[in-house]
């Protein structure tokens, strides 16, 4: 009994200070949970920008001047990317913890030995995971029908994974809060969707009255789009260096909301 006493004590981590097999399980389960239904997950997306370009291409077409100083069609590619990039980052952890608490097998994950921490980095890493093939998939295609530019790949990797990390923290937060899909889809069409509509995607915010343009330069989703769009042409509406702070900033502070709200088993714990 005394051997079988020190063999399995009671709160006692047996995996290093990072439980690294867990973490990596939990990543792999969410990110082929999204690659079994790929069309809907990546294609999808992809699908919903091309219509995007189609429409706005046909109703505007080279009517429209050049925006920062390009076509306006080469102006709105990268922001519509950087579009479905966030949108899915924040689908993804939010469909993931809404699912688990519907079905009951969020359970599963609280019992495993994960802390807060992992669970909450995993679920992000996999967001980042499905944005970033978004992304690819998506400047490859573009690439086929319109002229795209690249100015420099750091600036496109590096916002595409501070804006999926941010949207996915988002995503953990509302995904906890709500009690059904209603909830969920509540939070999207009056939060995330306005915000999107609303960071420079289709337009330059020099366009914009003073007073909305001082709004939008408080909105992160125009700094995510912005550095992603700088990232292809070079060029932004607003600062580079305080927007990528700004985001930084942001990321750990809505990621430390959703591990603290994880952490006490906000919605998820009786």
């Amino acid at each position: 009994m005394v051997e079988i006493g020190n063999r399995y004590q009671i709160n006692v981590k047996k995996f290093g200070y990072v439980n690294w097999i867990g973490f990596w399980t939990l990543y792999k389960k969410e990110v082929l949970r999204f690659l079994i239904v790929v069309i809907q997950t990546v294609i999808s997306p992809l699908v919903t920008s091309l219509l995007f370009l189609l429409v706005l291409s046909l109703a505007i077409g080279n009517e429209r001047g050049e925006v920062l100083g390009f076509p306006f069609l080469t102006f709105l590619a990268p922001g519509l990317i950087a579009m479905q990039v966030i949108q899915q980052a924040f689908s993804h952890s939010s469909s993931s913890i809404m699912i688990g608490k519907i079905q009951g097998n969020i359970v599963d994950i609280l019992y495993a030995p994960l802390t807060a921490g992992e669970i909450t980095l995993a679920i992000n890493l996999a967001a980042f995971t499905r944005s970033f093939i978004i992304a690819i998939v998506s400047i490859v295609t573009f690439n086929f029908i319109i002229d795209m530019e690249f100015y420099n790949f750091f600036y496109i990797f590096i916002y595409t994974f501070l804006g999926s990390y941010i949207l996915s923290s988002i995503g953990i937060i509302i995904g906890l809060w709500a009690e059904k899909f209603d909830h969920m889809a509540s939070a999207t069409n009056f939060i995330i969707v306005p915000l999107s509509f609303l960071s420079g995607t289709f337009y330059s915010i020099e366009r914009l009255p003073s007073i909305l343009k001082e709004i939008s330069e408080l909105n992160p989703f125009f700094y995510i789009i912005d550095g992603f769009r700088y990232g292809f042409l070079g060029v932004a509406d607003g600062s580079i260096k305080f927007g990528l702070l700004y985001l930084i900033l942001l990321s750990f502070v809505i990621w430390f909301i959703s591990y603290f709200l994880f952490k006490k088993g906000y919605k998820i714990k009786s």
